[in-house]
C-alpha cells in the first residue's frame, strides 16, 4: 500500500500540480467538437488528445491525466501508445472505469453509476496497459424532493466498492461524488446536500476498508445552482466549500482535486484560488481535476487544423499555469491575457 500512497501524492506533487480530465466518452466529446465544426472520429479524438498530451512543458502543472477506454488503447501519430506519451511527458496516466449514470430503478428522476460487473478484470487489464490510477463518477441531482436517501446510499456504496477494487488491483482510486450545479437552488441547499453526500461516501469507504491515504477525492465546489437568481460570491463559495470539507473529509486523505462542474474556466480558477487563500485549517492539498475548465480555450483554438496546434498548446499551457497558481493561492486576473510562447 505504500506505493499507492506515494502515487496518490505524486499525482498532485505536494500541491504543485493538478489533473487533466481527458476522459470524455466519444458521445460527450462529439457534443463539444460540433461547436467548433470538428467531426468526431476516432482519429480526430486521438489527434486532439495527442495535441494536449504533447504540449511542451505541461508536466510542470499537470501531474496526472485521466484517459478513456478508447484513448488508453490508441497510438500517437508517431506510433507511440498515448499512455506512453503521457508517461514520457512526466505525467501519470489514469483511466475512467465507470459505466456511466443510469436511471435508478424505482426512482426515475435519479441515477446511479453502473460498471461494477467485471470491474476487477477490467482494472487488471488497465493496470497492465499502464494506468496507475482510476476514476469513478457518481451524479447527485438537487431538486424538489431530490436527492433521496436511496440515491445517495446507492451511489456511495458503488463508489466505495469501486475504490476497494482499485486498491486491490494496485490502482489509486479517485472518488468523485458530483453534486450537480444544475437548478435554481441557493448555495445553502448545495452545502446541505454536499454535507450529506460526503458523509455517506466516507461512511461507506470506512465500511469497505478503503485506505484513505491511497485515494483522492474529486468533489464539486459548494455553489449556487446555475439558474439561482442570486449567485454566491467568490468568497462565499470558498468559505462554504472549505467548511463542508472540514466537516466530513478526514485529514488522512492526501488531496482533494476539484472538478470544474460546468463552470466557466475563469470562474473555476478564481474559486480554486479563493479556496486556497482562506486562512481556515486545510489538512489536505486542494488542487484541480478539470476537464472543460482546462480544455475549452485549447479546443476553440485547435479546430482540427495542424497550423493551429501551437496556438492551442499555448492556450492549454496558459490555463494549466493559471490553475496551478490558484493551487498556491497566487492567481490574479492580471495573469490572463495573450498566452506567451512555450
Amino acid at each position: 500500500m505504500t506505493t499507492l500512497d506515494e502515487t496518490a501524492r505524486a499525482i498532485v506533487a505536494d500541491g504543485k500540480k493538478g489533473i487533466l480530465a481527458a476522459d470524455e466518452t466519444p458521445p460527450t466529446i462529439a457534443k463539444r467538437f460540433v461547436m467548433y465544426g470538428i467531426e468526431s472520429t476516432a482519429d480526430t479524438r486521438r489527434a486532439y488528445r495527442e495535441m494536449l498530451f504533447s504540449t511542451p512543458g505541461i508536466s510542470q502543472f499537470i501531474g496526472g491525466v485521466i484517459l478513456q477506454d478508447e484513448t488508453i488503447r490508441q497510438n500517437a501519430s508517431s506510433g507511440t501508445p498515448l499512455v506512453e506519451l503521457v508517461e514520457k511527458q512526466g505525467m501519470i496516466p489514469g483511466i475512467k472505469v465507470d459505466g456511466g449514470a443510469k436511471p435508478l430503478a424505482g426512482l426515475p428522476r435519479e441515477v446511479v453509476t453502473e460498471g461494477l460487473d467485471g470491474l476487477r478484470e477490467r482494472l487488471t487489464t488497465y493496470r497492465q496497459i499502464g494506468a496507475r490510477f482510476a476514476k469513478w463518477r457518481a451524479v447527485i441531482r438537487i431538486g424538489q424532493g431530490l436527492p433521496t436517501v436511496a440515491c445517495v446510499n446507492a451511489n456511495a456504496a458503488a463508489l466505495a466498492r469501486y475504490a476497494a477494487l482499485c486498491q486491490e488491483q494496485d490502482l489509486v482510486p479517485i472518488v468523485e461524488p458530483e453534486v450537480l450545479m444544475d437548478g435554481p437552488h441557493p448555495i445553502e441547499r448545495c452545502e446541505q446536500v454536499t454535507d450529506w453526500v460526503l458523509q455517506a461516501v466516507f461512511d461507506e469507504l470506512y465500511t469497505q476498508r478503503v485506505r484513505l491515504e491511497a485515494m483522492l477525492l474529486k468533489p464539486g465546489m459548494v455553489m449556487s445552482g446555475s439558474t439561482c437568481p442570486r449567485q454566491a460570491t467568490v468568497p462565499e463559495v470558498a468559505e462554504a466549500t472549505v467548511r463542508t470539507l472540514a466537516r466530513h473529509v478526514p485529514a488522512a486523505v492526501p488531496a482533494i482535486v476539484f472538478l470544474s462542474g460546468g463552470q466557466d474556466h475563469l470562474d473555476a480558477t478564481e474559486h480554486l484560488n479563493a479556496i486556497n487563500q482562506l486562512g481556515a485549517r486545510k489538512p489536505w492539498i486542494l488542487s484541480f481535476s478539470f476537464g472543460r475548465g482546462l480544455q475549452d480555450e485549447a479546443m476553440a483554438a485547435w479546430r482540427e487544423r495542424s497550423e493551429n496546434v501551437a496556438t492551442a498548446q499555448r492556450a492549454f499551457y496558459h490555463r494549466a499555469e493559471c490553475d496551478t497558481a490558484a493551487v498556491g493561492g497566487h492567481y490574479a486576473r492580471a495573469l490572463e491575457g495573450e498566452p506567451a510562447p512555450i
